[in-house]
């Protein structure tokens, strides 16, 4: 096996671990009724973000070595393609889903009740919808990366 080779194995385990637990972690939040479910759902995707975060760490750095080595791909549409989309996956997590989730966090835990807080769900629709998006980008990019379409 050479070292491409090994990278090319790293970066497919890496989305795999990396990626997968993405696609769950809005689906954990939406399957809550009650304010103790939906405090523990959030510490669950904590969890899984540290793996999705790790991932897409590993991700990014095999992706761009094996660029580095074969800087032909820097003039393939795909790998290009890819990169942009991944880099603007990338921002809507400072850009905009933590600006919301610094407004959920202190509405959970000051909470008092059984019941989630009202104001609680216009805030989640609009993390749903950006994470959605996300992870249709991220979809897109697998399909680049397998197909090599140009």
């Amino acid at each position: 096996m050479t070292f491409y080779q090994l990278l090319v194995l790293i970066h497919v385990i890496s989305a795999i671990l990396g990626l997968g637990p993405g696609f769950i972690m809005t689906y954990i939040l939406t399957k809550t009724d009650k304010i103790a479910e939906l405090r523990h759902s959030y510490q669950l995707r904590g969890r899984l973000h540290l793996i999705v975060m790790s991932g897409g760490i590993i991700l990014l750095v095999t992706g761009l070595s094996m660029g580095a080595i074969n800087p032909y791909l820097f003039r393939t549409g795909w790998y290009v393609l890819s990169l942009v989309l991944y880099f603007v996956a990338l921002a809507f997590g400072p850009l905009l889903l933590s600006p919301l989730t610094k407004k959920i966090r202190p509405m959970l835990a000051a909470h008092d009740g059984e019941d989630i807080p009202e104001g609680y769900w216009p805030l989640a629709k609009k993390v749903y919808l950006y994470e959605n998006i996300i992870n249709g980008i991220f979809v897109v990019i697998i399909v680049l990366m397998m197909l090599k379409p140009f």
